[in-house]
């Protein structure tokens, strides 16, 4: 009788523990739909942020844009000033000037071609992008300030 007991008590426990444990389909379908919403939060927050450094970027991007513009159109006044005064220049003298500032210019066209056909990507080629890109222009804009003209007739 008390085998009958215990057997009998040891399967009551058991019953109870896995009705217990158990959760009903409602409970279960409540959850999952807990979890889609968090998942779905989750979505719309990432995509807020993702709009917002995008925004962001192209804001930065066209903020350089504008600012090295301008500096390429400032390389272009001084080439067309040395220009004009390297017509008054001796023959021998011109041709060499010439072709000094055929060089400046064709290095500043070349520098505002790669900044219309830049497209960005991601930010670590934006980053290494702008850095080339000021060398460059620092470098072109030393070089027009370095270019003196002898004026000895």
């Amino acid at each position: 009788m008390k085998k009958t007991i215990l057997t009998l008590a040891v399967t009551a426990f058991i019953a109870g523990t896995m009705l217990t444990n158990c959760k009903s389909s409602t409970e279960k379908v409540e959850n999952a739909e807990n979890k889609l919403q968090e998942a779905k939060d989750n979505v719309i927050d990432a995509k807020q942020d993702l709009n917002k450094t995008r925004k962001d970027s192209i804001t930065e991007y066209q903020k350089f844009k504008k600012e090295s513009e301008e500096k390429i159109n400032a390389h272009n006044l001084s080439i067309a000033e040395f220009k004009a005064r390297v017509a008054n220049e001796k023959k021998e003298n011109r041709a060499k000037y010439e072709k000094k500032l055929a060089e400046l210019e064709q290095k500043n066209s070349d520098l505002k071609k790669k900044l219309e056909d830049y497209k960005e990507d991601r930010k670590d080629n934006w980053d290494s992008f702008k850095l080339k890109f000021n060398h460059a222009l620092d470098e072109l804009g030393k070089a027009l300030k370095s270019f003196t003209i002898n004026n000895t007739k």
